[in-house]
């Protein structure tokens, strides 16, 4: 019951191929490429920088499918898969506007050096023990790191928060959410 399985089975419908696949769902990512390495499993769907760590450790594995370019061509472009945003509450919003606005500035240059300058980018993620330089040197380029905003930001998240609530609506809370639930600058 989450964004994986949701989009995953999106996609399966979208291509007739839902009642003909089984899939196995694990609680944490990092519980599959163990299964990977060891051949107790032969297909996955792994996000980065997961997908880039099991590829550096064996070259007989490859990416199949790019479940980013899947979803699009499921949704005819209407929206894009997305797995992360940034969230804050109402209150703050209002009573910190030039901070947030700062936040946001600065968020998007994050976004900006990172996809400019992975290799400088991994090595802060190495320093910080969130992941080796090497892998993520390899894995930035791949996981679709972006700073989408305004009116753009909102048709994109309703439509995957459309998806979200045709599989379960309780997954969007019960309803979709309206104009106020989004933050606009």
């Amino acid at each position: 019951g989450s964004t994986p399985e949701y989009a995953l089975n999106m996609i399966l419908e979208k291509n007739g191929l839902l009642d003909s696949v089984t899939v196995e769902y694990k609680s944490e990512h990092s519980e599959v490429p163990p299964m990977l390495l060891s051949g107790q499993a032969s297909i996955a769907m792994l996000p980065q920088p997961f997908v880039t760590s099991v590829l550096t450790q064996n070259e007989n594995i490859r990416v199949a499918l790019d479940v980013t370019k899947e979803w699009n061509k499921a949704v005819n472009g209407e929206s894009d898969l997305t797995m992360g945003c940034v969230i804050v509450r109402k209150e703050f919003a209002e009573n910190n506007p030039e901070a947030l606005s700062a936040f946001l500035d600065e968020y998007k240059a994050s976004v900006e050096f990172t996809n400019s300058n992975p290799a400088e980018a991994a090595a802060i993620s190495e320093k910080f023990d969130i992941i080796k330089a090497a892998v993520a040197t390899k894995a930035i380029p791949e996981c679709n790191i972006v700073f989408i905003e305004g009116d753009e930001m909102q048709k994109i998240a309703n439509g995957c928060l459309q998806v979200l609530f045709d599989a379960n609506p309780k997954s969007v809370g019960g309803t979709l959410p309206d104009e106020a639930f989004y933050y606009k600058r």
